[in-house]
């Protein structure tokens, strides 16, 4: 079993935990879903159910279950972690797959915002502090980058500051590439079929 194979299992088994405990009741409310969980993976934890390559995993989302309480949305972590081990999320359409990301980046405590034309270069351009773990999209190439079904026809300019390497591991879950553009902190963003496509 893979290491993603893993983290999928470990995802499974705590969604399925709590899907049972909202069955019978004792889940009722979105603060008993965060105790829950975080009790549940405190106990895996300690008693070793899972692999020890999967235990990073387990301190992060323990950690952010102790330290967020609701607002961690516990749940929508591990089916997001669940999604992106099991390959269905990469059956999703490209602008499904990015909204993830960025919802997700966002529930990880990410700035996010869209730039307008006037915001994004010249000398009105937005400033942006590079201690901050922010998500700046250039509006109008957001607005050009898809079709009607969601697929990317051209990239999505970003401007990235704080811990950009974390948030690549993110975008390559969810099938996006990020690649430097110019100036310090400006990205071009593609999805995998689009490269693919861009290559033939």
């Amino acid at each position: 079993m893979t290491l993603t194979q893993k983290s999928g299992h470990l995802a499974w088994c705590a969604l399925a935990a709590l899907a049972l405990a909202r069955q019978d009741g004792t889940v009722c409310s979105a603060t008993q879903e965060n105790l829950f969980l975080t009790r549940w993976l405190a106990t895996a934890l300690k008693q070793r159910r899972f692999s020890r390559e999967v235990a990073p995993d387990i301190e992060w989302l323990l950690k952010q279950g102790r330290q967020y309480g609701v607002a961690a949305k516990l749940a929508g972590k591990l089916d997001y972690l669940w999604r992106s081990c099991t390959g269905e999320l990469s059956q999703q359409n490209d602008l499904f797959r990015l909204t993830y990301a960025l919802e997700t980046a966002k529930d990880m405590h990410w700035a996010y915002r869209l730039l307008s034309d006037r915001e994004w270069s010249g000398r009105h351009a937005a400033v942006l502090n590079a201690g901050v773990n922010g998500i700046y999209l250039s509006r109008s190439s957001l607005d050009a980058a898809f079709d009607d079904d969601g697929q990317q026809l051209t990239p999505v300019m970003a401007r990235l500051t704080g811990r950009v390497q974390g948030l690549a591991t993110l975008l390559n879950r969810c099938g996006w590439q990020m690649a430097i553009d110019g100036p310090s902190g400006f990205y071009v963003l593609t999805a995998e079929k689009y490269e693919l496509t861009m290559e033939q």
